[in-house]
């Protein structure tokens, strides 16, 4: 049986992926974003990893989301939302 921290870990890592694929990042971009090898992210994304607050804070960073929408466990419709929103705003458009 996995442990709650586990399943939260991976609902995280989880979004990360997502919203790296919404944006059509690549994992070697972000690597190099991170400046880490392209292995070692893959190992993030495929919760391998621990990873620290502030891997997690650069992460959000690169991917132009907020940090509390990376790490909530029901991320996919918030995430589509939050980046259809804020794409929508930027070319001037509403929701």
């Amino acid at each position: 049986m996995r442990s709650i921290s586990d399943l939260k870990t991976k609902a995280i890592v989880s979004n990360i992926r997502k919203i790296r694929e919404f944006r059509n990042y690549t994992q070697d971009y972000l690597a190099a974003k991170l400046k880490i090898s392209q292995n070692a992210y893959s190992k993030i994304e495929l919760g391998y990893s621990n990873i620290t607050l502030n891997r997690l804070v650069e992460i959000a960073e690169i991917l132009e989301i907020e940090l509390v929408d990376l790490i909530c466990e029901d991320g996919e419709d918030v995430i589509k939302l939050k980046l259809a929103s804020r794409q929508l705003r930027q070319s001037g458009g509403s929701l």
